[in-house]
C-alpha cells in the first residue's frame, strides 16, 4: 500500500497551478507537477516537476503513469483580454487546449486515475446575457443555449462536456469549475497574457505620482475578481465533494468597474493618477459570478476582500517592477 496520497497538477508552472501545487504539498500530499516550461517565478518545492508537452499523447502517457489519487488539469493556452479577445490567437487557443484535454483524460483513464479536476472559465457564458450590468450574473444553467464570448470559451465548454462524459461512460469522478478572473502574486504581469488586476498594478507601479495610465475602453466594464487563496480553497472543496461534479462557478460575487479597480490600486499605491481611456480588447460588457449553487452544494463562498487581495498583488508586482528596472539599468 502507498504510504501517502498522490496528486498530479497539470499546468503546475502556471499561476493557479503553481499555487495549487504548493498548497497540496503543504497539506502533506506527494505532488507531481507537469508543464511545458519551468515555473516563471522560481522552483516549486514539490515532490517532482516534469517538463512535458501535454499536446503530445506519448508525453502524456509517460508522465501520467500511475493511478494518482487526485489529478488537477489546469494546463491550457490562455491569457488576459490582450491575448484572448484580439482574435489573433483563436486557432492556437482551440487547438492547443483541445489536444491537452483529450490527451490528459485518456492518459488518466488508462492509468486508473478516477478523479480529475478540470478548470473551465466564465468565458463559457453567452455573450448576449452580458451586454449590460443588469444581466451580469452568470447562473450555471444559463450556459446553454451556448454562445461563448470567445473561441477560448468554446473550447472550455467542449472540455466540460468531455470530462463529464467520462463520468457517465467510464465511472470517473471528474469535477468541473468555472473560474472568474483569478488574480494574485506569482502570475503573469508583463508578458502580454496578464489579466486586468496585474496589468493595472504594473501600470500604477510604473507611473509617477500625478501622471496618467492607459485604460482599455471607457472603464465601465463590470467584473468580479477572485483572490488566488480563495480559488485554491474552492478547488479543493469541489474536488473532495463526495457527490457534486459541477459545473460550478468559483468566483467573487462582488463586481466592480475597471475604473473602480484602477482607483483602488492607486489608493493602495498612494498615487494620484489620471485615467486615459484608449481603444483595446474588452470582452463582454458585464460579468459577475453567481454563487448560489456554490453555497448550496459546497457550503462555502470566497472570503478575501478585493482590496486585501489587490494590496498583496500590488506589493508583489511593485517588487517585480523595481527588480526589472534595476536589471535594465
Amino acid at each position: 500500500m502507498r504510504a501517502e496520497r498522490t496528486a498530479l497538477v497539470c499546468g503546475a508552472g502556471g499561476f493557479i497551478g503553481g499555487h495549487l501545487a504548493r498548497r497540496l504539498t503543504r497539506d502533506g500530499i506527494a505532488v507531481r507537477g507537469i508543464d511545458i516550461k519551468p515555473p516563471a517565478f522560481g522552483p516549486l518545492d514539490i515532490d517532482r516537476f516534469v517538463i512535458a508537452d501535454l499536446r503530445d499523447p506519448a508525453a502524456c502517457r509517460e508522465v501520467i503513469d500511475q493511478p494518482f489519487d487526485e489529478v488537477y488539469q489546469l494546463a491550457a493556452d490562455m491569457g488576459g483580454a490582450g491575448y484572448v479577445f484580439t482574435g489573433d490567437n483563436d486557432a492556437a487557443i482551440m487547438r492547443n487546449s483541445a489536444l491537452i484535454n483529450i490527451n490528459v483524460i485518456e492518459a488518466c483513464r488508462r492509468a486508473g486515475c478516477e478523479s480529475v479536476f478540470f478548470s473551465s472559465s466564465a468565458c463559457v457564458y453567452p455573450r448576449h446575457r452580458q451586454t449590460d450590468t443588469d444581466t451580469a450574473d452568470c447562473v450555471e444553467a444559463s450556459a446553454y443555449p451556448a454562445d461563448p464570448d470567445s473561441e477560448y470559451g468554446w473550447e472550455k465548454l467542449f472540455g466540460e462536456r468531455l470530462y463529464l462524459a467520462h463520468n457517465r461512460n467510464d465511472g470517473m469522478r471528474n469535477r468541473v469549475a468555472r473560474f472568474h478572473n483569478v488574480f494574485g502574486p506569482l502570475g503573469s504581469w508583463a508578458d502580454g497574457r496578464e489579466k486586468a488586476p496585474a496589468a493595472i498594478c504594473r501600470k500604477v507601479a510604473l507611473a509617477r505620482d500625478g501622471g496618467q495610465i492607459e485604460v482599455w475602453g471607457d472603464g465601465q466594464q463590470l467584473r468580479s475578481f477572485l483572490y488566488i487563496d480563495d480559488c485554491i480553497d474552492g478547488i479543493l472543496r469541489l474536488m473532495r465533494s463526495p457527490d457534486f461534479e459541477g459545473p460550478v462557478n468559483i468566483g467573487s460575487d462582488a463586481p466592480v468597474t475597471i475604473n473602480r479597480l484602477v482607483d483602488m490600486v492607486c489608493e493602495i499605491a498612494g498615487k494620484r493618477l489620471t485615467r486615459r481611456h484608449v481603444p483595446g480588447p474588452m470582452g463582454v460588457r458585464a460579468r459577475n459570478s453567481d454563487n448560489t449553487l456554490l453555497q448550496d452544494k459546497l457550503g462555502w463562498t470566497p472570503s478575501v476582500p478585493l482590496r486585501d487581495g489587490l494590496a498583496a498583488t500590488y506589493r508583489w508586482i511593485e517588487a517585480q517592477v523595481a527588480e526589472a528596472t534595476v536589471g535594465a539599468a
